[in-house]
C-alpha cells in the first residue's frame, strides 16, 4: 500500500474542471517533475497556481492542492490537480503522472488506503460509497451518518462493554473464593441484556435501510387498457409510456421513479397480462410475471367502468402471497365492477383529476410506514455482510444470556462473550481478509 497511485476523480468528459488525484510517499516529487513550481517548499493544505509541462510544452494552466501526511484522507501525501475540463487535457495529465512514477489506482483504492492506514473503519468506508450513490435526501442522511462514524461508535461502545464483562469474569477465574457468584451472575446478565437489545434493533433496522438505500420496486399490473401506462405517466409527470385505446400497446417493461416522503419509488409499467397468440406481446407478458415475483409491491389495477374478467380473477388469485394494493382506476366513471368477492383493501382513484392518485400515494406511504422512517437516528445496518455478522453476534450473546441465567460455569459464558466481541470487530473491520476488501472496494468508482 506504499505505492504511488493516481486517478481522475471527476467524471471524464466536457466540463469546467477536472480533478486528478495522486497519493503516496513520492507524489510531491513526481508532480514537481511535471509542473513549473516546487511543491516541496509549500505549506500543507494550500493551493498553488502552476502549469503542467511535458518537457517544455505547456499542457494546461492548473491549480494544485497540496496535502501532506498524515493529515490527509489516505494519511499519505496527497495532491489534487485541478485542470480545465476535457477528455484530452485530463488524460494527458494522468498520462504524465503515470510515466513519472505513479500507477493507475484501482476502484476505491484511495478509500482502501484510508482504511488500511487507520484513517477510517470499514463501516465509514462503506458509508462513503453509499454517499456517492445516494439519490434521495434520506439515503444521503443514512450514508452521512456512517461517514461520521455514528454506527461505528455504537459498535465500539458495545465492544468495550464486552471487554469489561470479560474482565469481570477474569476476576472470578483468578479469585473465585472472594466473589459472590449470585451477584456476579446478575451483573453479567444486565450487561448482556443491554447489548443484546441494541443488537436486536440493528438487525430490525436492516429492512428500513434497504428501503432508504434502494427504494421500493413497484410493479403496475393489470389487464391491457386498464390504465397502467396512464397511471405511470401521471405519477412521473411525463409521457414515459405510450397510451392508446389499443389493447397490448405496452409490450416491454417501462420504468421511472418518483420520491415519496424522501424514499425512491421505482415504478415499473408491465405489459398487460392476458392470453395472447402475438409472439412479441407474449414475451412482454412473461417479463411482467417475472417482474411481479421480484417487486416489493404490486399495484393490481382494475377498471371501475368494466366488469371483472376471468383473467383478472385468476391473476388476483395468483397474488395471494404478494404484498399488493388493489387500485380501482377511473372512479370518476360509473361503477360497473363487482367488488363483492375482493377481500383485500381497495384504493380508488383516477388520472383525470389533480388529486386522483393521492389515495394511491398515501396507501404506499402507509403500507411501508414511510412516515416512521423520518428519524434522526440513522444507525442502520445497510448490507448483507453487516447483517450476517450482527445476527451471529446476537446468537452468541443469546447463548451467553441463557447460560448466565442457568448459572453455568463462567468459562462457558466467557467463550460466547469473546466470539460476540470478535464478530462485532469484523463489522467495523478490526479483522479482515483480502477477499473481503476486494469485494467491498471494487464497488467504488475509480478515483475515490
Amino acid at each position: 500500500m506504499n505505492e504511488n497511485i493516481c486517478a481522475i476523480s471527476t467524471a471524464l468528459g466536457v466540463g469546467a474542471i477536472s480533478i486528478i488525484r495522486a497519493s503516496g510517499p513520492d507524489v510531491i516529487n513526481i508532480v514537481n517533475e511535471i509542473c513549473d513550481i516546487d511543491l516541496s517548499s509549500k505549506t500543507s493544505h494550500t493551493i498553488s497556481y502552476a502549469h503542467i509541462l511535458n518537457n517544455k510544452e505547456v499542457i494546461d494552466e492548473v491549480l494544485i492542492m497540496l496535502m501532506k501526511a498524515p493529515k490527509t484522507f489516505t494519511k499519505e501525501d496527497v495532491i489534487e490537480i485541478n485542470s480545465h475540463g476535457g477528455i484530452s487535457t485530463t488524460n494527458k495529465i494522468l498520462e504524465l503522472l503515470l510515466t513519472h512514477g505513479c500507477r493507475l489506482a484501482e476502484p476505491g483504492e484511495f478509500t482502501k488506503k484510508a482504511y488500511l492506514n487507520g484513517r477510517i473503519d470499514l463501516l465509514e468506508a462503506e458509508g462513503i460509497n453509499d454517499l456517492i450513490v445516494a439519490e434521495t435526501e434520506k439515503s444521503r442522511k443514512l450514508a452521512m451518518n456512517r461517514v461520521e462514524g455514528n454506527l461505528s461508535k455504537l459498535i465500539k461502545k458495545h465492544r468495550k462493554e464486552l471487554v469489561s464483562l470479560q474482565a469481570e469474569l477474569e476476576v472470578i477465574f483468578d479469585y473465585p473464593d472472594e466473589i459472590e457468584e449470585e451477584i456476579s451472575y446478575d451483573k453479567i446478565l444486565d450487561g448482556l441484556n443491554n447489548i443484546k437489545n441494541d443488537l436486536d434493533k440493528l438487525v430490525d433496522s436492516y429492512s428500513s435501510s434497504q428501503i432508504i438505500k434502494d427504494g421500493i420496486d413497484v410493479a403496475l399490473v393489470g389487464k391491457p387498457n386498464v390504465g397502467k401506462s396512464s397511471i405511470l405517466n401521471h405519477l412521473l409527470n411525463e409521457d414515459k409510456a405510450i397510451v392508446t385505446n389499443i389493447a397490448g400497446t405496452t409490450r416491454d417493461i417501462v420504468e421511472g421513479s418518483i420520491t415519496l416522503n424522501g424514499i425512491k419509488i421505482n415504478l415499473i409499467d408491465t405489459a398487460g397480462i392476458r392470453e395472447t397468440d402475438d409472439v412479441v406481446e407474449k414475451i412482454g407478458v412473461d417479463k411482467s410475471k417475472d417482474i411481479i415475483n421480484k417487486a416489493n409491491l404490486v399495484i393490481f389495477i382494475l377498471d371501475n367502468n368494466t366488469e371483472l374478467t376471468n383473467d383478472e380473477k385468476e391473476l388476483l388469485d395468483s397474488l395471494n402471497d404478494v404484498k399488493k394494493i388493489i387500485f380501482i382506476n377511473k372512479n370518476d366513471l360509473d361503477q360497473k365492477i363487482d367488488i363483492s368477492n375482493i377481500k383485500e383493501e381497495i384504493v380508488y382513484g383516477n388520472t383525470t383529476t389533480p388529486e386522483g392518485l393521492d389515495n394511491l400515494k398515501n396507501k404506499i406511504i402507509e403500507l411501508f410506514n414511510l412516515n416512521e422512517l423520518d428519524s434522526n437516528n440513522y444507525n442502520y445496518l445497510t448490507n448483507a455482510r453487516e447483517l450476517s455478522l450482527v445476527k451471529q453476534a446476537v446468537e452468541h450473546i443469546t447463548d451467553a444470556i441463557k447460560n448466565t441465567k442457568d448459572e453455568l460455569p463462567f468459562e462457558i459464558i466467557a467463550d460466547d462473550i469473546k466470539v460476540t466481541y470478535e464478530l462485532l470487530g469484523e463489522v467495523i473491520g478490526e479483522t479482515y481478509t483480502e477477499d473481503l476488501l476486494d469485494e467491498i472496494f471494487t464497488k467504488f468508482c475509480v478515483g475515490k
